[in-house]
């Protein structure tokens, strides 16, 4: 069903296969079994697993793996969030997807959502086809027991250390591309935050999966470290992590731990508590990483895409579906949402991006 989440329009779908206690009482027993018997997991680790509520932000490279571990273990719910349509090129390194939601042009958070289901029919399933803004982050992040990162920005990633601090949920950080990743756990009132480690995003050129490629290994085994985070903060709470920055370079073997600062009392985050990305209700445009294309935030209100295929159809091929539409106008493809959200592909320049936006989707 269509829902608004403050003034963005999103597809928020539960899914949930009906099962009778007695069979999910068998079921549980031998499925969870093995991590039951983890000593410190035990049946009340098992217990607080499937009764947590998760958010995984950004269903990519890192967000399927994650979901698919939290979802075998039996967590309780699992909003998964997500922009985007699953393409070709996500298959290589994006577990959960199959050739039909490449052609489909399936938003991912729904396509994760129909596999997981079929994975573990006893847990809740809460596919969300939008993009976490400050507009939304309370509607899709509130009562949650943990938030996982996904994502492939810092702006995202400083938007949820804003809300994990201000909300005081923990969070874990991760970040892959080439053959290199990293995580670190935040807790808020304990750890550094995002901001405390990095008060600003990295400057310059920095490598992208587009310049420098991504192997599937690395992502999967930072997701991986990831989830073992969350899963250890779920089952048995936050008291006792310790929590390092991990790197891994999967090519070379190389794995390091590094204690990352101290909280900062000045830290404008968990020091000030001044949540400066949690403030507006729109976000400029925005180059995506490795993606040769910019996403625009440019409307508060629903598009009508029928209408919108109608006219733009007159001037390029059109694929199009209740979730998105896609017109490839010479150099360029804009990919536009319900929520009037859009991406433009074909271009990093943010004027161009935006010139687009305006000429064929309007003002």
């Amino acid at each position: 069903m269509l829902t608004h989440g403050g003034s963005v329009l999103v597809l928020a779908v539960n899914i949930r296969t009906k099962t009778s206690p007695l069979t999910m009482m068998r079921s549980s027993e031998s499925r969870y079994s093995r991590q039951q018997r983890f000593t410190p997991w035990g049946e009340k680790g098992q217990a607080r697993i499937g009764a947590s509520r998760v958010a995984i932000v950004g269903c990519g490279a890192l967000g399927t793996v994650q979901a698919e571990i939290l979802a075998r273990a039996g967590a309780g719910l699992l909003r998964i969030i997500d922009r985007d349509l699953v393409e070709l090129g996500n298959l290589q390194r994006q577990f959960l997807f199959s050739e039909a939601d490449a052609k489909d042009g399936t938003p991912k958070a729904v396509a994760a959502a129909r596999r997981l289901a079929q994975i573990n029919s006893e847990i809740a399933l809460e596919p969300v086809v939008a993009d976490l803004s400050p507009s939304n982050a309370a509607d899709l992040l509130e009562n949650m027991d943990l938030i996982l990162d996904g994502t492939d920005n810092f702006e995202t990633r400083y938007l949820i250390n804003d809300f994990s601090v201000r909300e005081n949920i923990p969070w874990v950080y991760g970040a892959a591309v080439s053959s290199y990743g990293l995580k670190l756990a935040v807790i808020p009132g304990v750890t550094a935050c995002l901001k405390c480690v990095y008060p600003e995003p990295p400057q310059g050129a920095q490598p992208t999966c587009e310049t420098a490629g991504v192997l599937g290994t690395v992502t999967a085994a930072i997701a991986a470290l990831q989830t073992a985070d969350a899963m250890r903060i779920l089952a048995g709470g936050t008291e006792g992590i310790v929590a390092r920055l991990t790197t891994i370079d999967v090519w070379t073997g190389e794995i390091r731990h590094i204690a990352p600062p101290s909280r900062d009392p000045n830290c404008t985050c968990c020091g000030l508590r001044d949540f400066v990305h949690l403030d507006g209700s729109k976000r400029a445009p925005v180059s995506l990483c490795g993606r040769n294309a910019v996403q625009i935030h440019e409307r508060n209100r629903p598009l009508d895409l029928i209408d919108l295929a109608r006219r733009l159809g007159e001037l390029g091929p059109v694929r199009s579906n209740e979730f998105a539409l896609r017109v490839t106008l010479d150099a360029y493809e804009l990919m536009v949402f319900p929520d009037g959200r859009a991406i433009v592909k074909g271009t990093t320049d943010v004027g161009i991006a935006r010139s687009l936006y305006a000429r064929y989707v309007g003002g």
